[in-house]
């Protein structure tokens, strides 16, 4: 039989279809899981290990678990065997109190608005193509002092002491406001401390080497407790706001030194051109060198938000109760007292779901100003 081949002129041969096995799912499983000896036996003890420890877990979480009881020991009654399965009744019965903490039931409606107002100021900063941007940035400068009104009350609104904010409510107001305010100050303590006038140098170098060298913990107790003998006799400072105080300049110490890595990756010659282009100090910084790095900094900024999010459950040890005291002041109860398994699970994944959340913008903000391609 004559080749197939015989009947085309030299060049002029179609293309072959590549083998099965380099292209679909064959290919990727070939390419990403089989690709050599090691990979497949690590493949294979990974698919082992994920089929003795998934099933147990799901049966433990969801399917075996226990969602409507009155007491601890009404949940293990319901159960095949005591402990063998999570009582999220009890995470159930204590829901508002995770989310609200004491806040009064009756205007808990402003706490909702507050955070879908909080949704709605944040989508303009993370969605650069929304529409009508330039006044939704100008709602986000807005947001804080709108929010403060509606939580704290005054001008219309019942007034509610922030000592009863609490639980995740409390988590969301600390870490939102912390974030939002180190950035920009963050951003001004790098410029300061690589700034050519002595006294500015010199102030942000101490501020930042002040704040990096102690422990929040040590600063949260001085917002609590020494704060009040250097104030004049009878003044009243709410124990929030000095906690947001001393947040959110502890995290613009640390986001001042990876801005400021950022600044010093950044080659001369962008200096220069800005010179070049007759540019000033302020238009210079703004329309070249900032931009490109913040660029650089992202996951180090991130990072330092997260850390910062996660580092809001340390206003337990001042009296604070967030997610994590509500959870421990919960199991008190004698009712619900050793289900501590499912109150630090459901605390993780809150923790777990805002950080990866970050986490993963960050990686999206990262491709798509990439310029290397």
């Amino acid at each position: 039989m004559t080749d197939a081949s015989q009947n085309y002129e030299t060049g002029q041969h179609p293309d072959l279809p590549p083998p099965l096995s380099e292209v679909g799912i064959l290919g990727w499983l070939k390419h990403n899981l089989f690709s050599s000896p090691l990979n497949t036996v690590m493949t294979i003890l990974a698919i082992w290990f994920l089929w003795a420890f998934i099933p147990p877990v799901l049966d433990w979480m969801l399917f075996d678990a226990v969602w409507s009881a009155d007491s601890r020991k009404e949940c293990w009654a319901l159960m095949e065997e005591p402990e063998g399965a999570a009582c999220w009744a009890f995470i159930k019965s204590r829901f508002s109190l995770f989310i609200y903490g004491f806040y009064p039931e009756a205007s808990r409606w402003r706490v909702d608005l507050s955070f879908v107002l909080l949704v709605l100021a944040v989508l303009p900063v993370l969605v650069d193509k929304m529409p009508g941007r330039k006044f939704g940035l100008i709602y986000a400068i807005a947001f804080p002092f709108i929010a403060g009104w509606l939580l704290v009350g005054g001008l219309g609104l019942e007034p509610v002491e922030t000592d009863q904010f609490g639980g995740i409510m409390l988590t969301i107001i600390i870490g939102v406001t912390g974030i939002s305010f180190s950035l920009p100050l963050g951003i001004l303590l790098a410029l300061g401390r690589r700034s050519s006038m002595p006294v500015l140098k010199m102030l942000s170098i101490m501020f930042i080497e002040f704040i990096r060298g102690v422990p929040l913990i040590a600063l949260l107790f001085i917002a609590s407790s020494m704060l009040n003998f250097f104030l004049p006799p009878g003044t009243v400072f709410d124990l929030l706001l000095r906690v947001l105080i001393m947040v959110t300049l502890f995290s613009a110490a640390y986001i001042a030194e990876v801005i400021r890595g950022g600044l010093q990756a950044i080659p001369r010659g962008q200096y220069e051109a800005a010179d070049s282009l007759g540019l000033n100090f302020a238009k210079a910084q703004i329309l070249i060198i900032m931009p490109q790095a913040l660029k650089i900094s992202i996951p180090g900024i991130v990072n330092s938000f997260i850390g910062l999010f996660k580092d809001t459950t340390l206003v337990l040890i001042i009296g604070m109760l967030d997610p994590l005291g509500i959870g421990r002041a919960s199991l008190a109860d004698a009712d619900w007292s050793g289900l501590a398994r499912e109150v630090y699970l459901f605390i993780a994944m809150f923790f777990f779901i805002c950080c990866f959340g970050m986490a993963r913008y960050s990686l999206y903000l990262e491709k798509k100003l990439h310029t290397g391609h």
